[in-house]
């Protein structure tokens, strides 16, 4: 079977490969350096994004309270057939 090229490749010998289980279990390297996904490191602004969580989280009830029952029952009967339509 085929590897993916996404996934890293196991080493062969059981000790490396008993060492890259664990440091998968604990989230972090053997070393104490944490076990980032992909070698990628977060450069976002934290207060930023803690803003952008705010407005997230009212944005759903604006627009929620923002519909007329009618325009929100159209939203819902075309959300539903596109659901079913897929299957």
């Amino acid at each position: 079977m085929p590897t993916r090229a996404s996934k890293p490749k196991r080493p062969i010998d059981p000790n490396l490969l008993a060492l890259s289980v664990v440091e998968d279990l604990i989230g972090e390297k053997m070393d104490g350096s944490p076990l980032l996904a992909d070698n990628v490191v977060d450069t976002r602004n934290p207060a930023a994004v803690a803003l952008s969580k705010l407005g997230a989280s009212k944005g759903g009830a604006a627009r929620a309270a923002a519909l007329s029952p009618r325009k929100r029952k159209m939203i819902a009967r075309s959300a539903a057939l596109a659901r079913w339509k897929k299957g």
